[in-house]
């Protein structure tokens, strides 16, 4: 039997499927909790009080000062793996509980502390932009007891906001905490579909953000073009860095795109690489396509053997093509006719025709045997 909460589907974001869920004893083995607030920011909770949580539930949980309302996105063993990969510190550090599941009178704060976001938001970047700061305030978050505010902004260079704080401590009469986000970031707490037709991977399942360089979208032949290049948060898109490796490996299977191919009557340059498909298109010019022609990867090796040894080819195609093999016709209708039909009919006619004494007779028989009737009857009147 595997636990109730394996069938409930989290709607959201940076979801985890838990499938250690139907592992018997799995959910035992630690007592931490994954717990999800506003949009991507999580933390882990010590659940001393041993209260059965399932993925799902809504729980309050210690917070600095008072408590905040998530919800658990995942228990068990598999929560231990996830502190790991996100570097999460136990040792040292005493570690914020779980207070108890979320009651009517706990939501229904939360829901007025979250009603005031959108109009702290529009407020704080005008007190912001009165202070010039050049910063963008791009989200706030109420804590779910309202007592507290996180302020995630985005900014090119240091910012000294300690009167910002003054401001926005007075206006709003909550503790303010600022965060500072990279663009990255920011599309990951907005969220949105890519031009892949697919939710953003930053907010669906990406935690980390590595630095995407342009020479990974050269190694993989990708249009230099920004606006193909960049993604919702117009940096590079992160999605450029899966395949590059995969790119880089069969690249060095490869003949080097410095090297330039001589022939007898000309000289041939890189121009661009199928990699997969490995072949090499090269040009008579270094700097636009001219008289391209495009060759196996193990030509190309062939031509720079001989190049080395003094021997020039005729052309950088090979002396005898291969030609593709022939394919044996064959009637997918198994070897009949199409017309098999008509010929059936035509032998039936034909049949006809020849047996006239069968009940069926052909009108030019019915004609004639009228004709002698009545030639019988005249000459029985004449005499």
């Amino acid at each position: 039997m595997g636990r109730k909460g394996c069938s409930k589907i989290q709607n959201d974001k940076l979801n985890t499927y838990d499938w250690l869920c139907d592992v018997p004893d799995a959910e035992n083995t630690t007592d931490y909790v994954e717990v999800q607030f506003k949009n991507t920011r999580k933390g882990y909770f010590l659940n001393n009080a041993k209260i059965p949580l399932e993925k799902g539930d809504v729980v309050a949980v210690e917070a600095s000062p008072g408590h905040d309302i998530g919800t658990v996105t995942l228990t068990g063993k598999l929560v231990l793996l996830q502190m790991k990969k996100n570097n999460a510190r136990t040792e040292g550090v005493e570690p914020k509980r779980i207070y108890r599941k979320a009651k009517p009178v706990d939501l229904e704060k939360y829901e007025e502390a979250k009603a005031k976001e959108h109009e702290t938001m529009i407020r704080s970047r005008q007190m912001a932009a009165d202070l010039g700061l050049n910063m963008k305030i791009g989200d706030v978050e109420y804590q779910g007891d309202g007592n507290k505010a996180i302020f995630y902004y985005i900014a090119d260079e240091r910012v000294d906001f300690r009167q910002l704080i003054k401001v926005l401590a007075e206006t709003f009469r909550v503790r303010i905490e600022m965060k500072q986000i990279g663009a990255r970031q920011e599309a990951g707490r907005i969220g949105g579909i890519g031009p892949c037709g697919r939710e953003l991977c930053c907010s669906c399942w990406m935690t980390s953000f590595v630095s995407v360089a342009t020479g990974a979208a050269r190694y993989q032949d990708i249009s230099m073009n920004p606006q193909k290049l960049a993604g919702q948060c117009a940096k590079l898109k992160c999605c450029i860095n899966y395949e590059v490796d995969a790119y880089v490996e069969a690249q060095k299977q490869l003949p080097s795109r410095e090297v330039v191919l001589e022939t007898k009557d000309n000289s041939y340059y890189h121009f661009k690489t199928d990699i997969f498909k490995r072949e090499i298109t090269y040009s008579t010019d270094k700097t636009f396509a001219a008289n391209l022609i495009t060759i196996p990867a193990k030509r190309v090796f062939d031509i720079i053997n001989m190049n080395k040894k003094g021997t020039k080819p005729v052309s950088l195609e090979a002396d005898e093509k291969p030609q593709p093999p022939k394919r044996d016709s064959h009637d997918i209708l198994g070897q009949e006719s199409l017309t098999r039909f008509d010929n059936q009919a035509s032998k039936k006619k034909k049949k006809k025709m020849k047996h006239p004494s069968s009940g069926n007779t052909s009108p030019e028989n019915s004609n004639q045997k009228q004709k002698n009737k009545s030639d019988k009857t005249a000459d029985d009147e004449k005499s």
